[in-house]
């Protein structure tokens, strides 16, 4: 059974969320959160598998309230799903950096919020690879300065230097939302070999998930940004 902690200041959106993942055999809500203090307090409480966590939520928001369960070693175990809209680009960010393991987008469809929370809950941390390469890149894109602090965070010039000319390649792979299938399918690799190179990637560079490995992959020009990514003239990030 996934267990799932719901974080948002809407009463009525937690109900609807509540009621479609209950629908599902395999995944029990836990808990309520209004704010982000509260989330962080029935985290702890109830050490659930997965956090949905809205971004903008009074007193204590999202990024915080992730942060702060990601510093938490006893809450190692629990995944943090991000939900906003693309309004909240910047924050994402930084809730990807800060150690969410992905994001979701409010105006998904039901049976993809289910498929989400079970591949989450199962151990991959990526999720909508094509949204996740639009977001990411519109960030990048903007050459904002706090990015280059952000990536220092997660690494060093020695671990870059560390890796592998394969496992470069991997990483790159990733941060494109290749999944270790996919991965494997490119290099000529067997699916366990892709996953070996992913996980010895993710210690060398002291990321956290896959997520972060994206996040660190874009900043620091790891990857390039994805082709078929634009911006539109109010930097909203479109994909073509």
């Amino acid at each position: 059974m996934i267990r799932v902690l719901l974080a948002d200041d809407q009463a009525l959106l937690r109900a609807g969320f509540r009621a479609l993942l209950e629908s599902a055999a395999d995944i029990e809500v836990v808990a309520e959160a209004s704010n982000g203090g509260i989330a962080v307090a029935l985290a702890r409480q109830h050490r659930p598998d997965v956090v949905l966590m809205d971004l903008k939520m009074p007193e204590v928001d999202g990024l915080t309230a992730t942060r702060r369960i990601v510093a938490d070693h006893e809450l190692e175990s629990v995944k943090i799903v991000v939900l906003t809209t693309f309004d909240d680009d910047e924050n994402v960010f930084a809730a990807l950096r800060a150690g969410a393991s992905g994001f979701l987008i409010k105006d998904l469809e039901p049976d993809e919020l289910l498929q989400a929370i079970r591949v989450v809950a199962g151990g991959d941390a990526l999720l909508a690879p094509s949204v996740t390469r639009a977001l990411i890149s519109a960030f990048t894109a903007s050459s904002r300065p706090a990015a280059e602090p952000a990536a220092a965070s997660l690494t060093t010039p020695a671990s870059v230097a560390s890796l592998t000319a394969r496992e470069r390649e991997v990483v790159s792979l990733v941060a494109a939302g290749l999944s270790n299938e996919e991965i494997a399918d490119r290099l000529v690799l067997s699916p366990l070999t892709a996953k070996t190179h992913v996980s010895r990637a993710m210690v060398k560079l002291n990321a956290r998930d896959r997520a972060q490995l994206v996040v660190f992959a874009y900043a620091t020009g790891l990857a390039e940004l994805p082709a078929g990514i634009s911006r539109t003239p109010q930097g909203v990030p479109r994909g073509e």
